[in-house]
C-alpha cells in the first residue's frame, strides 16, 4: 500500500537498519505481579531470536506444550528484547537449568496468581540508534518528533506484519475465504496480515480526507472527495487534524470502553486532550461496527466472509511518549528513545519522521 503521511515536513534521511545492535525493546507490563502464586514470572532479554523461537526453546526446557507458556506480545527477531513470560511454578527449577542458549537471558523471577496472556501489557519501550545522522538532521529529527509528541500520529501496522515481500496479506486473504480452519500460528498470522493490511489501507483513506480539508478551500475540498460543503465545513471547523465522523467508535485513551461520536464538541475536545481517540475496524468474528458517516467510509474495509479469526478495534491515532535524544555528532549517531502503546511500531513512527518507507 502507499502510506499517506500526516504530517507536511520535507522527508530527512537518516540510515535505519533493524538490527539486535542498533534496535532496543522493553515490555511495560499492565500490572505489578504481587510475589506469589502458582505462575513463575520470568523477565528475560534476548536478542536475535522471535517470541516464537523463545516459547519453543522453553518448551523443549520444560516438555511444557505451548499453550501452557504465557506470553503479552510479540518481539522481532531482529533486535534485542526485553519481555515477560509465565509458566507454571513446578516446572521452574528445569526452565532455569535448561535453558543455556546465549541469545537467552533471565534477568528477573517473580510469581503471580494467574498466566500471562496476550495483550497484557502498557506498552513498550524502545531505544533506536540512527546512523548517517548529520547535525542538521539531528535537529530536525527532534523537532518533527517533538512535534509528533504533542499531535499524535496515525497508528499503521509496521511493515513486520506483511513479510519479507510486503504481500503476506494477499496470502493470507486466499486462507480467510477458503473456508477451511486455520491450521497453525502460521496460517493465523497470514490472515492476520490481511486484516492488518485492511486497517492500514482504511487508516490511510482517512489521513487523505483529513488533508484535502485541510489542505483546500471548502469548494475544493467538497469537489475532491464529492462531499457535501456543509459537510466539508463541519469537518473542517475540527481544530484536530484527523477529522473525525458521526459515528465513529471513540475509546478511551489508552484503554477503556467505547462509544459511537454523536457531539463533535465533546469528542473533539477529549480528542485533542488525548482522553479518548477513534478506532478503526479489525474485521472477523464477534466485532462491533461503527455508525453512520463513520461506516459508509469504514464498509470498503470490510470483509464479512473473514470469520475465522476474531475480530476487534485499533486506535487510528496515538501519542508517543518519554522522547529522549543523545547525539555524537563525530559518529554521526543518534540514539533515540520512546514509549509507544501496545500494538503500536516504532518503525511507523520512524517512517512519519522521514516521510518514507525504511524498509
Amino acid at each position: 500500500m502507499k502510506k499517506i503521511y500526516a504530517y507536511n515536513h520535507q522527508p530527512i534521511y537518516f540510515d535505519f537498519k533493524q538490527t539486535v545492535e542498533r534496535f532496543f525493546v522493553e515490555e511495560i507490563p499492565l500490572f505489578n505481579f504481587i510475589n506469589h502464586g502458582s505462575y513463575l514470572i520470568l523477565k528475560i532479554k534476548k536478542s536475535d531470536m522471535s517470541t516464537f523461537k523463545l516459547i519453543s526453546v522453553i518448551s523443549q526446557a520444560t516438555n511444557l506444550k505451548y499453550r501452557d507458556i504465557g506470553y503479552a506480545g510479540l518481539k522481532d527477531k531482529n533486535a534485542t528484547t526485553i519481555q515477560y513470560i509465565s509458566i507454571p511454578r513446578e516446572y521452574e527449577k528445569d526452565t532455569i537449568s535448561n535453558i543455556t542458549t546465549k541469545k537467552i537471558e533471565i534477568l528477573e523471577k517473580s510469581y503471580s496468581k494467574f498466566p500471562i496472556k496476550i495483550g497484557q501489557l502498557k506498552g513498550n519501550k524502545f531505544a533506536i540508534i540512527l546512523n548517517r545522522v548529520t547535525p542538521k538532521a539531528n535537529l530536525r529529527i527532534r523537532e518533527v518528533a517533538q512535534n509528533i509528541h504533542k499531535g499524535g500520529m496515525p497508528n499503521y501496522y509496521g511493515y513486520q506484519r506483511f513479510g519479507e515481500d510486503n504481500k503476506s496479506y494477499i496470502q493470507g486473504k486466499e486462507i480467510a475465504h477458503s473456508g477451511k480452519r486455520l491450521k497453525g500460528a502460521k496460517e493465523k498470522l497470514l490472515v492476520s496480515a490481511y486484516q492488518s493490511h485492511l486497517f492500514n489501507e482504511w487508516l490511510s483513506t482517512r489521513i487523505s480526507i483529513s488533508k484535502i480539508i485541510d489542505n483546500n478551500s471548502l469548494d475544493r475540498a467538497s469537489q475532491l472527495l464529492s462531499y457535501p460543503k456543509e459537510l466539508i465545513k463541519v469537518l473542517a471547523q475540527q481544530p484536530n487534524f484527523f477529522k473525525l465522523f458521526i459515528g465513529d467508535d471513540m475509546r478511551y485513551y489508552p484503554d477503556g470502553k467505547s462509544y459511537p461520536l454523536q457531539d463533535f464538541n465533546l469528542s473533539c475536545s477529549r480528542f485533542l486532550a488525548r482522553l479518548e481517540s477513534p478506532t478503526g475496524l479489525i474485521c472477523g468474528a464477534k466485532t462491533d461496527r461503527v455508525l453512520s458517516d463513520a461506516r459508509y467510509l469504514e464498509a470498503k474495509f470490510d470483509d464479512a466472509e473473514l470469520y475465522c479469526l476474531k475480530g476487534d478495534r485499533r486506535f487510528a491515532w496515538i501519542w508517543p511518549e518519554n522522547l529522549s535524544f543523545s547525539y555524537n555528532e563525530k559518529k554521526a549517531q543518534l540514539r533515540f528513545q520512546f514509549y509507544l502503546p501496545k500494538g503500536s511500531y516504532a518503525t511507523t513512527f520512524l517512517e512519519e519522521i522521514a516521510k518514507r518507507t525504511l524498509k
